[in-house]
């Protein structure tokens, strides 16, 4: 992709940027020196996601009068709202929000629209979310505003939606059956070639409405893409077809084995049953942008997932569940988060210390002989052990060995994140944050797996009942360690918000 040079002194508003696709964008659009703002229904959600110069307002595209100022002063705008996980008659919400915002952007003087849709033929026989996807992009390009529509194809992407059903399937069943619906062609598009056309969009000619297609450089079904995956990830897997299985039973089923929710899961396999492959190849000519085949996109969303557990997610991390305990963690895609807090009365210098000198002679604060134990049963099947300790006993560099982890990275004061080098079915993070909180400090550990296969679920909850009391020790330890005997763990989905 080309650079865009010298980014012009405009206002660029990027609606759903809570959303997976919506908060990348505007971070690219900050690096790329815009001006951002962004809009959302519960603004708290993004404070301090982004730039300090990115502005964050609040807006609800189902509520008319609230548009006009988030809307005030922009050139463009990117309308990246949609309601795949809406209740009731969503394509009524849909095409309600697109007059609404359509109506209140003209009223406001902006000069172009950008706007994400599907990718589907126009057939009868395509999808409510798919007509909904076409309305919306209709009623945008009905107002005296040009309109840049991009359909894409299934978007791959570490955290995306499509690409968290695709792992989790793979990773958790070795044998599937597999219905007619994952054997219609698409054609799933890496989400930076995303982005890429998103922010190319900036640099046409704002004298018309355009529709472009967009997909990646290879045609496939799901099934193919299901065993791209597989390959990639070294599992062999048996995929077994079968004559009915409707779309209903379906997302019941994925429900079940999946990240996706019954109606989530429904609304994207009505989509999936219909082809969404590339007919117009202008995208191809207009931009400078050369999308990469299935296989890279496949390798960079793996990457990525090893960054920072996600940028953004579909599920919106742990601020997305309902604040009630879930017994052997929350899953996010096929990993499982452990997560809880303990308030300490003391500055985060001091909080951070005990964090900072954990393992080695110090020890993991709580249950040190089960920890040896575990360290003689991973010596005893090859792995590492406990044997290690570390370079240093108060300082910590990225790289260091603690013992049977090694430091992936390290903020002062403010955040350790360890990765597990103990034999494991699958793979295992560690992380300690700490941050001020009124004239205290709160500090999270949170605990990471990521299991392969059946095999890597039953390890994580067989063992599960132990880990419950180690990582609650080890969080009571810590603060004990701080000056705050008393204070207490609370498990992450049980704090307050």
């Amino acid at each position: 992709m080309s650079a865009v040079s010298n980014p012009p002194n405009e206002v660029i508003l990027v609606t759903g940027a809570s959303g997976y696709i919506g908060g990348r964008l505007a971070t690219r659009l900050e690096e790329t020196g815009y001006r951002v703002r962004c809009m959302a229904r519960r603004p708290a959600e993004l404070e301090g996601r982004f730039h300090g110069d990115t502005e964050i307002v609040f807006g609800d595209v189902s509520d008319a009068e609230s548009l006009a100022k988030a809307l005030e002063g922009v050139s463009v705008a990117y309308y990246l709202v949609h309601a795949l996980g809406a209740r009731g008659d969503f394509e009524s919400m849909e095409t309600e929000a697109a007059r609404n915002f359509s109506a209140a952007a003209e009223a406001a003087g902006v000069a172009l629209i950008v706007y994400l849709g599907g990718l589907a033929s126009d057939s009868p026989d395509r999808s409510a979310h798919m007509r909904s996807r076409h309305a919306v992009g209709e009623i945008l390009r009905e107002s005296s505003i040009p309109v840049v529509e991009f359909r894409a194809s299934i978007v791959i992407g570490a955290g995306s939606l499509s690409f968290e059903l695709v792992r989790a399937l793979v990773r958790r069943l070795p044998v599937m059956i597999t219905p007619r619906w994952v054997q219609v062609k698409a054609q799933p598009i890496a989400i930076r070639d995303v982005l890429d056309y998103l922010t190319e969009a900036l640099n046409l000619d704002r004298d018309r409405s355009r529709i472009y297609e967009i997909g990646g450089a290879d045609a496939l079904s799901y099934l193919e893409l299901m065993r791209a995956y597989a390959t990639h990830r070294g599992l062999r897997r048996l995929f077994i077809k079968v004559p009915v299985l409707t779309p209903w039973l379906s997302s019941l089923w994925l429900s079940l084995v999946t990240p996706l929710f019954a109606q989530v899961g429904r609304k994207l396999i009505d989509s999936i049953c219909v082809a969404s492959v590339v007919r117009d190849v202008s995208a191809l000519r207009d931009f400078p942008v050369q999308p990469m085949g299935i296989a890279d996109a496949i390798a960079e969303a793996h990457r990525e997932e090893d960054e920072a557990f996600v940028q953004t997610h579909w599920a919106d991390a742990l601020s997305s569940i309902p604040e009630k305990r879930n017994w052997g963690g929350v899953r996010f895609g096929s990993r499982i988060v452990d997560s809880r807090t303990v308030t300490v009365d003391t500055d985060p210098a001091t909080a951070f210390a005990p964090i900072q000198r954990i393992g080695g002679r110090t020890g993991w604060y709580y249950g040190n002989w089960l920890w040896q134990l575990r360290g003689l049963l991973d010596r005893a099947v090859g792995g590492v052990g406990m044997h290690r300790g570390r370079r240093d006993a108060t300082d910590l560099r990225v790289g260091d060995v603690v013992d049977c982890w090694r430091v992936e990275a390290i903020e002062p004061d403010s955040r350790l994140l360890l990765s597990a080098e103990m034999k494991l079915p699958g793979r295992a993070w560690l992380q300690f944050e700490v941050r001020p909180e009124g004239g205290s400090t709160v500090i999270r550990q949170t605990a990471t797996y990521d299991p392969v296969g059946l095999l890597g679920l039953a390890y994580w909850y067989v063992l599960y009942p132990i880990h419950e009391f180690v990582f609650a020790g080890m969080l009571r330890g810590i603060a004990k360690a701080t000056g705050n005997p008393h204070a207490y763990p609370k498990n992450e989905e049980e704090t307050d918000r």
